[in-house]
């Protein structure tokens, strides 16, 4: 068995929506009423692998998200914010090559994520906590037609309407 596989098995991880693999550690058992949605769990925390053979799809949620850096190889995070400014960044473990074990994703902010070799392994937290109901999977061409200057790498961190694994 090898790395990745051991991992998804002792991890109990499954396939995510947006790609790679995750498994929730956490649900806050107190809610909040979060901006008018309804009730929300306080906090959440997932476990979340992504493989060099995936990615994960460019998604936003309405909250911010905590990545924690755990174990691997550093994971190339894209952010476009609600300006559509563009930026990436290393979450991994070699603060001396400008990685950064932990990066607070701030809500609304359209985000994907690849990792160039093997896997990495990071935990993610929301609060208040996460709902599918809070997730929105890009749409290749429509986020195209808001942000144009950025056609490429959209392109290359969305998947056709048929590959998405989550639908609303």
């Amino acid at each position: 068995m090898n790395d990745i596989a051991l991992l998804i098995n002792r991890l109990q991880l499954r396939a995510h929506p947006e790609g790679g693999y995750y498994r929730e550690t956490y649900r806050d058992i107190h809610t909040v009423d979060f901006e008018n949605l309804g009730k929300r769990n306080l906090s959440t925390c997932i476990y979340y692998l992504l493989t060099s053979n995936t990615f994960s799809a460019f998604h936003r949620i309405k909250q911010d998200e905590i990545w924690h850096f755990y174990l691997g190889n550093p994971i190339h995070l894209h952010l476009i914010d609600t300006n559509g400014e563009y930026k990436e960044f290393l979450v991994g473990s070699n603060i001396l090559e400008k990685q950064t074990p932990q990066f607070i994703v701030p809500a609304g902010y359209w985000f994907a994520a690849h990792v160039k070799s093997d896997f990495a392994l990071v935990g993610c937290s929301v609060s208040p906590g996460f709902d599918f109901l809070d997730f929105e999977l890009a749409e290749r061409e429509k986020l195209i037609r808001q942000f144009p200057e950025h056609k490429e790498i959209i392109s290359r961190f969305t998947r056709l309407r048929s590959e998405h694994c989550y639908k609303k």
